[in-house]
Order: structure tokens, then C-alpha cells, then sequence
């Protein structure tokens, strides 16, 4: 509480009957601590205080009301979800299942876009619109819309509301008389308030001076569908969370009230995930894991099984010793800011610690692991050029080939693409081309014609007085080869370079293979709006700025939705997915470019990048390129508080000066903002470049000039709305149609999971 982590919390550590280990239910430790509320008034944490729930819903109610049902027979874990809902079967969705659902395999996104809709009926259409991002079984992804397709369908087979079955056959017959959705307006003196929310409708919500949400739901997806969702939206209390971990304990019965059967207890907290794939579920529960799949937080390892929730929750239990820890805190309460994912940890750890000492019961399995790095790839990544190696060149055999590659192109081993097809056997390489930067990557002007040191061979410029390759170029040439790193982002131009050799490569009816290379950003992450129509080197092909593709996928979406028509061969990557970041991959990090020289800048540059065509430094001629920003007329400090009060997520800013030793403002003092990456997978970066833009232009007005931004941004109107004073918030939510039409464009041109 010292620390501002949460205002107060309340803690209960129990346990249930057991003839094996001669226990009966009792409450071993039971305490509040701080305050439930500190805005507009300090109220204390009291036992009884209400708590949002938040995901503990997806197992305290939704799970627990589709057992029932399946136990009734009316829902079996093997029906297609479109059975229940009709229209569902859209865009190939039509073998997602029950189980799929339950078990967060069902290809999924993590949530809806939360612009512009409102009501249940529009959630439930925005899921049934949903294009898959893999096929159903193969990846785990955490899903909230799963969890509202459940709750969905609980109320479409029982013709009653997800809240008003669960009370009716679980929580009144268990005695939970303070659990439930919306909760009355009797027990709103003790709910615990979230954030402030100057707006319930709205996204973000919040306000400094704006009341802080009580009794209504906070997340925004639940809260946008009235309340009553089955991924979130269920408050409750400590006293009511035991009677629940009681019956779990009981194997589905409490005293002499039965609400499960044993079987459907030991399903649900056992794995059902498909087996090599590391994430261990259960029906809703996290199984046995170092991590919980939700939110990252600590979990025992041994037998025990659990859930949180984003506003500070937690469910543990451990049949093993026949204990349960519950956590409650509102860590959101009442800025956002709070944090208890270790805390929750620690304070199952403590609770196994006191239970082992008292002697009371031996708990064995509610050890916590310490702290460990993050998962590896259960094979190694192999990149297109490792793989075309590994079979022997067999795509090549015969071929003439001319190489589009520059030091990006290396093979695991650490050798140069270049040395690898030159000493390939059946092979004959012809010529090199280089695109931007050169093959060696080092320039940051026009590159000039050359030739290979190492192998003897011409270098043709693509990006120099032509960049397209020539009829002299391609003499003696039937196959053209590619192998170039890129950075996921619209703007940077290897995928340009790409496009307009096969272009020319299609018109002189000449073979293209792309040899694939991750996504170092991510495969599955899309930001920012649709690039307007452009022959520009910098806007290839109308997409978001931020695209999750791909080199080899987006030469397969060119070659088709441009008509180029090409012969086009993709050698894939092998064993790598679209979450995996590049320092997930186990390959090697190569900068792509002279000012790209780390996976931070890189997941930065969407939208520092973007806005680069301003008179601001983004770096460029100083250490670190794209991880700060500035000019000679910039208050620093004045900048990066406005910044940081926007409280955007995964990202702090930091007043800096810096000298660039070349490019924009060589020589000169720049004042600006240094940026530091909390949390890449909440970071938005393209929104955290038009909030810089809108800052530039609140605090500096004339001095700053954004008239050829939007050539990299895409498009001239968001700049401008931010120009005119309208909230970044606002306009960026307006990009969601966009990056859903990407979506569905790219989604036949997908190669992995």
C-alpha cells in the first residue's frame, strides 16, 4: 500500500473437509488491510467489501454454468459454436467448438476492437464478423471473446440471462447471496471503486477529476455490452469466494447442496489444452503453470489450479493439501496505476509457508517457482534460407539466379545468404542486388553499383538511379531470389524493393522465391490507419502502418491483389508464430538498417517513424535512433509530462538532450523526450506517435510544422484533427475499421499460426 500498488486488499486463506488428511472446513487466516476506497473520501477495507471480479468471472461463472448444462445435456463440449449462434460459421470459423472456446484454442483475438459499437446484440455481430487468426486447436490465445460466446450461449440454451441461471442453479444454492452481475443499489456503500471514468461509454474513460466507476463493470468490452458478459462483469466477496472454493474442494458439492458433479470438477481443473502445447488448462483454470496465461502473474506448481482478474483478483486452490488462498484487491483504484501481480504471488507463497510450519498440513505442491526467463521456442526457428540449405536447394537446382539481398540475409550458422547459394551445389548465381542501404547496410543515401569483395559478383542498386531492376540487370537470369529482414511497419521500404521486382521479374516471365524472415514486431498486432492511395516508394500497397505480415505473406497478397501474376515461390519459416517477438525466435538480431539497432527501436518505430517527416530529430546521428526525439526549440520536461499524463499504456517518457552528430539538426542541441517500453504487448506505438504530434502542436504551436508528416503516417486527416486540438484518443479510434478491413484482405495470405 506504501508503494501505491493497491489502496487495500482482502486476504482469506482456507480449507476444506478431507477424511484422507482428517480436515473439516475452516478459515485459517482471514484479514482486510488499507482502504476500499480513497477518492472522493477514504473508506476502510472491510471482510465484506464487494470486489469486481473481473476474468474470475470466466471460471466462477460462465465455466461453471456450461458444466451444468453439460451435465443436463443440453450443451455438449464437442457442438460448434455456430450450432448455438447462428452465422458464426463466417470466415471459416465453422469448426470451432465448445471446448475450443473453453480452453482459449479457438483461434481467436485476445478482444473486439472497442470503436465505434455499444450494446450486447453488437458485441455478440463484432464476434461473428471475426476473422480467425489460426485454425481452431492449434494456438492458445487468452480470449474475453470466447468467454462472452459462452455467456452468449448460455442464454440461448437456457432462455434465461447469464446472471439470473447462475444464481438460480449455482450461487443461491450455494448460499453466494452477494454474487452476481449489476450489482443493487443496496450494496453499493461497499463495493470497492475502480479508476475514474469521466465517460461509462466511452474508451479510455478516464478523467483526472472525474468519479471513479462503482458497482458498474469496468472492463470496457463488458461494460459496453450492459453488464451481463461472460468474460467479466461478476462482483462478489471474500465470504461468498469461499463458499465457492468449498465446493471445488467438495468435488462439486458444499455441506449437503451438490451444484457439480466430481467428474465435471476434475474436467474443469485439469488440463484439456491439446498436448505439446505449453499453455495448461483446464475448462477456464490455469493448471499446474509457472505463469498464469492471464496477465503473466505467479501461480504454484504441483496440482493446484487458479485464476485472476485485471482489477487485482485471485482464486488459488490446491486439492493436494485441500486449500484455497483468495486475494481481492481493486489495484485500479483510483488512477489506473496499481500493480499486484507479484504481490499475489508472494501471498500464495506465505500462505504455503504458515500452513507447512503450523503442521497443520503438509501442502507439497503449493510451491511457487522463482522468477524464470521467458518461454523458448519448443524447436528453433529456421529462416527461409536455413531451410531451403536444409533440403539441399532443391527450389534452385538448375536455376540462374539473381539475389535481392544485403546483411540482413544470414542462415543460423552465421553465413552470408550471398556465400551459401554461391557454394550451393546445381546452383548458379548470376548477379547481386541491393536494395536501400545497401549490401552491407551501412548507407544512409543512394547506394552505387558494386561488386562482391568475397565472390567477384556485380552488385546492381536497386535504389540508386533506378529501382527496378533493368533488362541489362537480368541478362542471363531465370530466378530471382530474395532474402531481406523487415521490420513489420508500411514504411519501410525492403517490401517496395520486393514488390517491383517481381514486377519486372513478371513482365520478363522470370521465376520469384522469397525466402521468409519473422515478423520482429509480431505477426498478430495491427495499428494505424489505411495508407491513402500513393505511388510512393515509402506506401507500396494501401495498408495500416503497422501490418503483421510477413515479407514471404505480403509477397503472396501483392502477387494477387495486385495482378502482378508472377511465378512466385515462398520458402517459409519453420517453427516460428505470429506472438513470437524476434528475441523469441533464438535467431540472431541483425540490424536491418543503420538506425535500427535493437527489438526496442524497432517496436518504437511504427510510430516514432511515422512522424519523422516533421522538423523533430527522431535520433538519427546519436546513439540511440528512435528511442528519443527532440529539436532545439522543445521544453523537455514541459513535454514529457504532458506525455505521461496521458498514461498510454506499455511506455514511459523521460526528458532528454542530445546532440545529433549528423542528419536532422548536425551539430545542435536538441531538447526533447526519452522513451522507455513498459510493456510491448500493451504499447500502442502508432497511437504514441500521434499523441507526440498532438503534444508538438498543443505546447508548441507555430514552431512546429507537420505539413509533409502525413507522407509516412499514410494519410493527411488524423494529423490534422490532432492539429486542430481533437483528442488522439478520439481520432485513433477511428483507425478499428481499417485495421479490420486488413484484417479480412490479409487473412487467405497467412502462412503460420
Amino acid at each position: 500500500m506504501a508503494a501505491n500498488a493497491t489502496p487495500g486488499a482482502v486476504v482469506v486463506v482456507g480449507r476444506g473437509p478431507s477424511t484422507t488428511l482428517g480436515t473439516s472446513d475452516q478459515t485459517l487466516y482471514e484479514k482486510a488491510f488499507g482502504f476500499r476506497a480513497t477518492v472522493p473520501a477514504e473508506e476502510p477495507m472491510t471482510l465484506d467489501t464487494v470486489f469486481d471480479l473481473a476474468s474470475l468471472t470466466k471460471v466462477v461463472g460462465t465455466t461453471t454454468a456450461i458444466m451444468t448444462l453439460i451435465e443436463d445435456g443440453r450443451v455438449r463440449l464437442n457442438d460448434t459454436v455456430a450450432s448455438h449462434i447462428p452465422g458464426f460459421e463466417r470466415y471459416g470459423k465453422d469448426g470451432i467448438t465448445i471446448r475450443h472456446l473453453m480452453t482459449h484454442v479457438s483461434g481467436l483475438r485476445p478482444d473486439v476492437d472497442l470503436h465505434p459499437w455499444s450494446g450486447y446484440d453488437a458485441a455478440i455481430q463484432l464476434a461473428i464478423d471475426e476473422v480467425p487468426a489460426a485454425p481452431p486447436g492449434e494456438t492458445f490465445v487468452y480470449s474475453d471473446i470466447n468467454y462472452f460466446l459462452l455467456g452468449d450461449i448460455v442464454a440461448r440454451v437456457t432462455g434465461q440471462s447469464l446472471d439470473a441461471y447462475l444464481k438460480a442453479r449455482v450461487f443461491a444454492p450455494l448460499g453466494m447471496t452477494e454474487t452476481g452481475f449489476l450489482p443493487p443499489k443496496s450494496l453499493l456503500p461497499r463495493i470497492a471503486p475502480t479508476e475514474r471514468c469521466a465517460d461509462q461509454d466511452a474508451w479510455p474513460c478516464k478523467r483526472a477529476d472525474a468519479p471513479p466507476l462503482r458497482g458498474v463493470v469496468h472492463d470496457p468490452t463488458a461494460r459496453r455490452m450492459g453488464g451481463i458478459a461472460g468474460h467479466a462483469g461478476l462482483f462478489s466477496t471474500a465470504r461468498d469466494l469461499k463458499l465457492f472454493a468449498r465446493m471445488l474442494l467438495g468435488k462439486g458439492r458444499l455441506g449437503t447442496t451438490r451444484v457439480l458433479s466430481a467428474a465435471s470438477v476434475d474436467a474443469m481443473t485439469t488440463r484439456q489444452t491439446p498436448a505439446g502445447m505449453t499453455a495448461n488448462r483446464g475448462f477456464g483454470w490455469d493448471i499446474d503453470s509457472q505463469y498464469s496465461s492471464n496477465r503473466g502473474d505467479l501461480f504454484p506448481v504441483g496440482t493446484s489450479y487458479g485464476h485472476t482478474g485485471f482489477t487485482g483478483t485471485s482464486l488459488w486452490i490446491d486439492p493436494g493439501s485441500n486449500s484455497y488462498v483468495i486475494f481481492l484487491s481493486s489495484r485500479l483504484h483510483p488512477d489506473g496505476t496499481g500493480d499486484v501481480g507479484a504481490l499475489r504471488g508472494r501471498i500464495a507463497t506465505v500462505a504455503a509457508a504458515a500452513l507447512t510450519s503450523d503442521g497443520m498440513i503438509t501442502p507439497g505442491t503449493m510451491r511457487l517457482k522463482p522468477d524464470a526467463p521467458p518461454p523458448t521456442p519448443a524447436a528453433p526457428v529456421l529462416a527461409g534460407i536455413d531451410v531451403l540449405a536444409r533440403d539441399n536447394f532443391k527450389q534452385l537446382r538448375g536455376k540462374r539466379i539473381g539475389l535481392i539481398t544485403n546483411h540482413t540475409g544470414r542462415s543460423k550458422d552465421g553465413r552470408s545468404t550471398i556465400d551459401v547459394i554461391h557454394g550451393a551445389p546445381g546452383v548458379t548465381l548470376v548477379s547481386l542486388f541491393s536494395p536501400e542501404h545497401g549490401i552491407r547496410g551501412i548507407l544512409d543515401t543512394n547506394v552505387p553499383a558494386g561488386r562482391d569483395e568475397q565472390t567477384g559478383l556485380t552488385i546492381h542498386s536497386l535504389y540508386g538511379d533506378t529501382r527496378r531492376p533493368t533488362d541489362a540487370m537480368l541478362a542471363g537470369i531465370d530466378t530471382l531470389v530474395i532474402d531481406l529482414q523487415d521490420v513489420g511497419v508500411r514504411f519501410y521500404t525492403y517490401q517496395t524493393a520486393m514488390a517491383y521486382v517481381m514486377e519486372e521479374a513478371a513482365k520478363r516471365k522470370l521465376s520469384v522465391v522469397v525466402l521468409d524472415r519473422p515478423n520482429p514486431i509480431n505477426g498478430w498486432q495491427i495499428e494505424g490507419p489505411t495508407s491513402e492511395p500513393s505511388k510512393e516508394y515509402i506506401s507500396y500497397f494501401q495498408m495500416p502502418v503497422r501490418h503483421g505480415m510477413t515479407m514471404g505473406e505480403l509477397a503472396k497478397l501483392f502477387n494477387e491483389e495486385n495482378n502482378i501474376n508472377v511465378d512466385l515461390t515462398v520458402i517459409p519459416l519453420e517453427n516460428w508464430r505470429r506472438d513470437y517477438w524476434y528475441d523469441e525466435t533464438g535467431l540472431e538480431w541483425i540490424n536491418p538498417s543503420p538506425n535500427m539497432r535493437n527489438l526496442n527501436q524497432a517496436t518504437l518505430y511504427p510510430g516514432v517513424g511515422a512522424i519523422e517527416y516533421s522538423n523533430v530529430s527522431v535520433g538519427r546521428g546519436t546513439d540511440q535512433p528512435f528511442e528519443q526525439f527532440g529539436a532545439p526549440w522543445i521544453d523537455g520536461p514541459r513535454l514529457s509530462a504532458a506525455l505521461n499524463a496521458r498514461k498510454l499504456a506499455g511506455i514511459r517518457f523521460y526528458p532528454i538532450a542530445f546532440t545529433p552528430t549528423s542528419s536532422k539538426y548536425a551539430g545542435e542541441q536538441c531538447h526533447g523526450v526519452f522513451m522507455v517500453v513498459t510493456n510491448r504487448s500493451q504499447l500502442q506505438p502508432v497511437r504514441v506517435g500521434l499523441e507526440i504530434a498532438a503534444a508538438l502542436s498543443t505546447l508548441f504551436g507555430g514552431k512546429y510544422d507537420v505539413a509533409t508528416t502525413w507522407r509516412l503516417f499514410g494519410t493527411a486527416d488524423p494529423l490534422e484533427r490532432v492539429k486542430r486540438g481533437e483528442d488522439p484518443a478520439t481520432v485513433s479510434s477511428q483507425w478499428t475499421s481499417d485495421e479490420a478491413r486488413w484484417r479480412r484482405l490479409r487473412a487467405k495470405y497467412l502462412l503460420y499460426r
